[in-house]
């Protein structure tokens, strides 16, 4: 009976414990989240409907632009472009304000009151956001290839690297831009900066292919440009190994610049 009290308490199950514990908090946490998105028919319309309405408007401006020289279809433009509305929308604009919001009504610094941990609330917070953008690129990518006659991604699994570390860098983003907004009203326009250089600068619209070197050497340097590139690269089967890396050391960048602002200005009650 002892030795079985024992290896029940031995430490190297701790961290087993320490685990589960953290997932069922973040998950009761997300649950939580979800319910009070539900309430939010703005945030509603931001996450479900503006990726596809914008990326299915674009169509026609996309179709007159000179793509021959650029190795890019209609298809393999508008996609990427489609995955990359989702993590703008669904993800950083909808986490941006549900941080703020969240602050400034009490609730997180009510939640680090309880067991939950920094990460674990801002973790848990972002949960339900992450999985509907990632439901929400899939069902994007899929009705893209049938209605675009885009082909099976020639590397898959670049694609989803990409996606999937670009929903981590919106979700830093998100918390670093809640982390220098002073309300709930103000977060609407605080996220504006980051949206537009996006959407013109980071191969959504236009390709940095037609632009000018410097102009796109530049648009290089953003922080959804690595995210398109890895996607479109996984569609294509395009990739260069060199190119790659260094669209991950960009990404890798902007993640640590984001984590550093949200460790050293993310305020857990409201500004006075």
């Amino acid at each position: 009976m002892s030795t079985t009290l024992d290896a029940v308490r031995s430490p190297a199950l701790e961290p087993a414990r320490n685990r589960r514990s953290a997932v069922e908090r973040m998950t009761a946490l997300g649950r939580a989240e979800l319910t009070l998105l539900g309430r939010n028919k703005s945030a509603l319309f931001t996450m479900f409907v503006l990726p596809s309405m914008l990326t299915f408007s674009m169509r026609p401006a996309v179709r007159g632009m000179d793509l021959e020289h650029t190795g890019l279809t209609v298809g393999t433009l508008l996609l990427p472009g489609a995955l990359g509305y989702v993590l703008l929308f669904a993800v950083y604009s909808t986490l941006s304000g549900v941080y703020v919001v969240r602050r400034e009504e009490l609730v997180l610094k009510r939640l680090r009151t309880g067991e939950l941990r920094d990460l674990e609330i801002l973790a848990g917070a972002a949960l339900p956001a992450v999985l509907i953008g990632l439901a929400q690129s899939l069902l994007l990518a899929a009705g893209c290839s049938v209605l675009l006659d885009v082909a099976v991604p020639g590397s898959v699994w670049l694609a989803a690297v990409g996606l999937l570390l670009g929903m981590g860098l919106m979700g830093a983003l998100a918390a670093a831009t809640a982390a220098l907004t002073r309300s709930a009203e103000a977060a609407q326009v605080a996220v504006l900066p980051l949206m537009m250089l996006s959407l013109f600068g980071s191969g959504m619209v236009v390709p940095l292919a037609v632009m000018p070197d410097r102009l796109a050497s530049v648009c290089e340097l953003l922080p959804l440009t690595p995210v398109i590139a890895l996607i479109r690269d996984g569609w294509t089967g395009g990739a260069d190994i060199g190119e790659v890396l260094r669209q991950l050391l960009v990404m890798v960048v902007w993640t640590f610049i984001a984590v550093l602002v949200v460790r050293k200005r993310f305020r857990w009650e409201p500004r006075r």
